[in-house]
């Protein structure tokens, strides 16, 4: 496959369709160096994107988090994303729109006369996890934690916070593992780099409490059909050595969809009936 800056196609960026090789930006935008930048990641299935909204509404957001402000609207992003996927022929594709600060006439840790932008790329895109998602995901436990409201707006979905994650996410492939599992900076159970994490006990789910990662809008959907189903849901404070009593275990995520965890560190779990109903229940649930 084409690296990501080689492919036929068009991007939309600050209003138009561009040719995909031609949609690039200056060395010295704000963002490249300083890390002034949201994003989010979306799937379309059978030509809807889920939560399409929930996402774009989310991007402000983050946006306004990191101090600036998306020049185009909600309900122009949601048309922006349909016009982007008509015009690359696509109906299950992956969504990503991200905003920035460019190049202007700040270059420093101050940007507010700075332009921002907007760009949306769409293509396609199988299991995030690959194979792990039939056969169970193995993660890695990473040696960074997930930091303290009180340092970063940890609940914008901003580029930034995800440093950490690549390089946890690297170190985790290097010992034959999908991902890695990430600690707060409390030491309790946090999320992995790109994915909320849910367990089984007794056939009632944990899930850890979101005070300081992102409440992902699949997390939140998983809980919503979980208690639809008449499942207890425990949103907590969970501490690492619990996970060594809980049966079964999952991931969530818009990429990583709902993904099964056979095995994190030395604490292994068993794909149950509860983990593949949750699968399968969504799956229906965005392709309705």
């Amino acid at each position: 496959m084409a690296g990501y800056d080689d492919r036929d196609g068009k991007i939309w960026m600050d209003g138009k369709l561009v040719d995909w090789r031609a949609a690039n930006v200056h060395i010295l935008s704000h963002a490249m160096h300083y890390a002034s930048s949201v994003f989010e990641g979306e799937r379309c299935y059978n030509g809807k994107i889920f939560k399409s909204r929930e996402h774009s509404e989310r991007l402000h957001y983050s946006a306004s988090c990191l101090d600036f402000e998306i020049p185009f609207s909600v309900d122009e992003i949601d048309a922006a994303k349909k016009a982007v996927l008509e015009a690359n022929g696509l109906t299950d594709a992956y969504v990503r729109p991200v905003a920035w600060r460019g190049a202007g006439e700040d270059m420093g840790v101050s940007s507010a006369r700075n332009p921002v932008h907007l760009a949306i790329a769409v293509w396609g895109w199988g299991n995030y996890y690959g194979d792990a998602k039939m056969k169970c995901a193995k993660l890695d436990i990473s040696k960074w934690k997930r930091p303290s409201p009180e340092t970063i707006p940890v609940h914008a979905k901003a580029a930034g916070l995800y440093m950490i994650c690549t390089t946890s996410k690297h170190a985790a492939e290097a010992k034959g593992c999908s991902d890695a599992l990430f600690m707060d900076y409390r030491g309790y159970v946090a999320e992995a780099t790109g994915a909320n994490i849910f367990f089984v006990k007794d056939g009632e789910v944990h899930t850890p409490l979101p005070d300081c990662f992102l409440n992902g809008l699949t997390r939140q959907t998983v809980i919503g059909m979980l208690k639809e189903k008449g499942i207890a849901v425990h949103e907590r404070h969970i501490m690492p050595e619990e996970m060594e009593g809980f049966e079964q275990c999952w991931l969530t995520g818009t990429a990583a969809e709902v993904t099964p965890v056979g095995q994190i560190g030395n604490y292994n779990f068993e794909v149950g009936a509860l983990t593949r109903d949750i699968a399968e229940s969504y799956e229906k649930l965005v392709r309705s």
